[in-house]
């Protein structure tokens, strides 16, 4: 099993240009910025899922690579993956669906956001069952916020394309309702995956675009695809989705250094400069503490 993990540093002066000349602006959003805590997260992985093969690091240029990395560390640039046509792309979206077209990747991998943690120890069985997937899906009715609106088009998505198949089954068909995965960790199968891209690779890059916007598709059709297909399993983990935004510093450095959930997602919002400073150094205090060990992934 591998893990891959798409990451990004919005203070890169190399990515900066590209971004500024690709939109026409020098604004960046806060999306974009990096917490300093990548390192942790390789410590955290090797700490606490040792069954992990490779860690594939996704960037857009060598620029972006942390000068610590080691290399032990799969750097995957986006033109490895990412057909030029879209290309440069400051969209997770767009990353997501080819990361599965990473050179040597395992069939069975664990997809990072660079801000998801393993603070707990884990099993393979946590995320796999018998060549099937393991994650957690909930089904909703009301797509108010455009995070749930783009999970819905992703289900959409994908059920259209299984009508189109003919492999179109009570199980595909859920009237008013949609099924929202598990934010966390991700488990993946790249045939699964590849398997989508062959089916509706055209209609899935015509949704393409390089920034977000409303009608794109993630990772997410991935595991509804899965499931919907009966090569996923509905059985959450043990995961937790922590907002930095809402997050008290005392809470936070509380829950880091007693986790109650193998993965923890420090989910980033909209905080100002002061919070954000005051954040960053609970980050840096409490995983100084849980990983204090360099990784072999570091130099």
């Amino acid at each position: 099993m591998d893990a891959v993990i798409t990451y990004v540093d919005g203070s890169d002066p190399l990515w900066q240009r590209q971004y500024a000349e690709s939109q026409g602006s020098s604004i960046i959003s806060k999306r974009f910025r990096a917490w300093g805590t990548l390192k942790y997260l390789f410590r955290a992985i090797e700490k606490n899922l040792p069954f992990i093969r490779t860690v594939h690091l996704v960037v857009s240029a060598p620029s972006q690579v942390p000068d610590w990395v080691s290399p032990k560390v799969h750097v995957v640039l986006h033109k490895d993956i990412i057909s030029s046509e879209f290309l440069p792309t400051f969209s997770s979206r767009t990353i997501e669906l080819f990361l599965h077209r990473i050179p040597g990747l395992d069939e069975e991998y664990l997809y990072f956001n660079d801000d998801m943690f393993p603070l707990l120890p884990c099993s393979p069985e946590d995320f796999f069952d018998n060549g099937k997937i393991c994650t957690g899906f909930s089904r909703h009715f009301l797509s108010l916020s455009r995070y749930k609106r783009q999970i819905r088009e992703c289900d959409s998505f994908v059920r259209k394309v299984l009508k189109e198949s003919g492999e179109s089954t009570s199980k595909t068909s859920c009237g008013l309702s949609y099924l929202r995965p598990c934010h966390s960790v991700s488990p993946m199968l790249r045939s699964v995956c590849e398997e989508l891209l062959t089916k509706a690779g055209s209609e899935m890059t015509s949704r393409i675009t390089a920034v977000r916007s409303e009608g794109n598709l993630s990772q997410y059709v991935f595991p509804i695809y899965a499931y919907l297909s009966g090569r996923a399993l509905n059985r959450r983990f043990s995961s937790k989705h922590l907002p930095l935004a809402s997050a008290t510093p005392a809470s936070l450095k509380a829950y880091l250094l007693n986790p109650t959930a193998k993965i923890v997602c420090l989910n980033d919002g909209n905080v100002s400069e002061k919070r954000e400073r005051q954040l960053r150094q609970i980050l840096s205090d409490s995983f100084s503490i849980l990983f204090p060990d360099k990784s072999s992934f570091e130099l």
